[in-house]
């Protein structure tokens, strides 16, 4: 991770998901940015929360290199109501995930802050001390359904004037839009960046997928 600038994070399509409606495990390629494979990530939870609980189910992200070795873990708790963009606190019910590199050692947390309309996450780090603050488009789901442009998610320092990188959800086409939630996304920052700050980001990327677009996905099968 030391020499790349930009992860892409592909979806793959679940077919037995696309037959029955039911959800599946999810399951990512990773790639740098010229699309070589550099990881593979796949999601570890019971079937019956992944029915009933959707996108704020329990879950582990289990990411492996290409000798299918874990070195990093993404991993989100259960708790009831969650998700809420009017009451989401550092201490309350916001959405989080916890980032270890490697499996064991905690790097720090991605979680889900107050907000109106616009998506915002901060990243903490190991001790939860506040190190990047993310921001999505105020219309970020009327954007998914009608837009063919890439959704950015800029990632700036506590001062939110600094822009260090974005993330991004790719458009994938109107089919894959409406009927999968195979989604493309990708976050890009300076090939200098610390590692483990990399890899903080690297993680948030999931957080993003299941809380913003794993249910709006889910409510389009149903």
């Amino acid at each position: 991770m030391s020499a790349l600038d930009q992860i892409i994070v592909k979806q793959k399509i679940e077919i037995l998901e696309l037959l029955t409606g039911c959800e599946m495990r999810n399951k990512y390629d990773v790639l740098n940015s010229v699309g070589q494979q550099c990881y593979y990530a796949e999601e570890e939870s019971e079937f019956c929360n992944r029915i009933c609980c959707g996108p704020m189910r329990e879950y582990v992200m289990h990411i492996t290199d290409n000798s299918q070795q874990e070195v990093m873990r993404i991993s989100h708790d259960f708790v009831c109501c969650v998700g809420c963009c009017w009451c989401a606190t550092d201490s309350s019910c916001g959405y989080e995930v916890k980032i270890e590199a490697p499996v064991g050692n905690i790097i720090g947390y991605a979680k889900q802050q107050s907000s109106k309309w616009k998506p915002h996450i901060r990243v903490f780090d190991a001790n939860r001390q506040p190190m990047y603050v993310v921001r999505g488009p105020c219309c970020w789901g009327c954007q998914n359904c009608f837009c063919t442009d890439d959704i950015d998610f800029p990632i700036t320092d506590l001062t939110e004037q600094n822009v260090l990188g974005r993330m991004f959800k790719r458009w994938a086409g109107c089919g894959r839009e409406m009927f999968t939630d195979a989604d493309t996304f990708g976050v890009t920052f300076p090939a200098d960046m610390a590692i483990t700050s990399k890899a903080l980001l690297f993680g948030t990327l999931f957080l993003v997928d299941f809380l913003y677009y794993e249910q709006q996905k889910n409510n389009n099968n149903n």
